[in-house]
């Protein structure tokens, strides 16, 4: 890992480091996108890059890896890289422009602090990069191998065979390949990169949640993503996707990635969702049921109405066939006009999860807005489930690593 030398220049040098990259990181893309303007055109989300999340999960990343470094010599964040490297591959990010990130990252690191970026201090925070960056390019390369694409090229073309409204905002598209070939294998919670090409000429790339099972073919959700008073951007490829393609479209769609699984185990397992959250989840009770599981599922969701609530119907069939599972709803606009649906019991107000029984040895997974999850978590603590036990998966940059 890091070498001694190094580590006691990074240790000495991260306050000042850290204190500086809300300017380092908006100079280094400034720099990066200046050079490579085709990387912001078609590889970053614009979306992201406009509301800044992407410049804050940048800098995080960075500040924690080293911190992680110093901290834990003998050790190495994992974690964090695992969840870096699915999104990157899912991307199809290469080997060769790592180099290209730390020639522009560097230059921002001199420009903003100056004189202070001594020899010394510039050797000791490049091993820290490239060990960073060495340890993603070989986490790449597996899934690259593992998806079938060992050169990074993980896109293949795909024909929109069904379109389902699922509610004014949410919209699935079943796709199966062009070229006749099976589907690449899956595992539940994966989601898929779809790249479209917008009016711009630009080829934006997204993330969706794989959102059941068909055979022969994947299945994505998509929310149109408005904008908001906070700078974010309404979002393009959402709308794009919701406007524009029907059945009989082809789409370039990424193999599956994602690290945020189910373990196989017998262990009691909570799925936890609020709005469009619930992909994953419907993904994951979808391959359950078709696996005939007989493992305790307890489905927890959150949604302004029943009309916003994507999957509803779907959610209490799973629920009905497995036969350990059990699902609450929480909304906070009940239709006073409809009661309780079989199998499914309907709350009013915010997810409150102390009002449900969480069998010892439960395992949860969590998905949605970062404030519910944040809430959902500190809930499950409160009920006795182990923080090691309580995994999320986040859309966009994770501020959370």
């Amino acid at each position: 890992m890091l070498s001694s030398q190094s580590a006691e220049t990074v240790r000495a040098t991260l306050p000042a480091v850290g204190a500086a990259i809300g300017e380092i990181t908006p100079l280094f893309y400034d720099k990066l996108f200046a050079a490579h303007p085709e990387l912001l055109r078609d590889l970053f989300n614009r979306g992201n890059q406009a509301n800044g999340s992407q410049r804050q999960a940048l800098a995080g990343s960075i500040a924690t890896f080293a911190t992680y470094l110093v901290e834990h010599p003998d050790e190495r964040p994992d974690t964090m890289l695992e969840r870096i490297a699915h999104k990157h591959a899912s991307l199809g990010v290469r080997a060769d422009q790592y180099p290209i990130v730390h020639k522009h990252l560097f230059e921002a690191i001199v420009e903003v602090l100056g004189d202070a970026v001594t020899e010394e201090v510039a050797a000791a925070w490049d091993e820290v990069y490239w060990l960073m960056a060495n340890a993603l390019i070989a986490v790449e390369k597996r899934l690259y191998e593992a998806a079938g694409a060992p050169d990074g090229d993980v896109w293949r073309e795909y024909r929109v065979v069904s379109r389902l409204q699922e509610t004014e905002d949410v919209v699935t598209f079943v796709v199966r390949p062009v070229d006749g070939a099976p589907v690449p294998a899956s595992r539940p919670g994966q989601y898929v990169s779809v790249q479209v090409r917008l009016a711009d000429g630009a080829r934006q790339i997204r993330q969706y949640s794989l959102s059941g099972q068909p055979d022969g073919a994947l299945q994505f959700s998509v929310k149109r993503v408005a904008g908001d008073a906070a700078g974010s951007p309404a979002g393009e490829v959402s709308h794009h996707l919701h406007a524009h393609v029907r059945d009989g479209e082809v789409l370039r769609v990424s193999a599956p990635f994602g690290d945020v699984v189910p373990e196989e185990s017998d262990r009691p397992l909570l799925l936890a969702s609020a709005g469009i959250g619930c992909t994953p989840m419907i993904g994951i009770l979808s391959r359950l049921a078709a696996d005939g599981s007989a493992r305790r599922v307890l489905s927890v969701h959150a949604d302004r109405s029943p009309a916003t609530h994507a999957f509803r119907a779907e959610l209490r069939q799973l629920t009905e066939k497995l036969g350990s599972a059990t699902a609450d709803v929480w909304y906070e606009q009940p239709d006073a006009a409809e009661g309780d649906e079989p199998a499914v019991t309907r709350h009013e107000g915010r997810i409150d999860l102390s009002r449900i029984d969480i069998p010892e040895g439960t395992v949860a997974y969590l998905c949605g807005p970062v404030p519910f999850m944040k809430a959902a978590r500190d809930q499950l603590l409160t009920a006795g489930v182990a923080a090691a036990d309580i995994h999320y998966e986040v859309f966009g940059p994770d501020l959370g690593l």
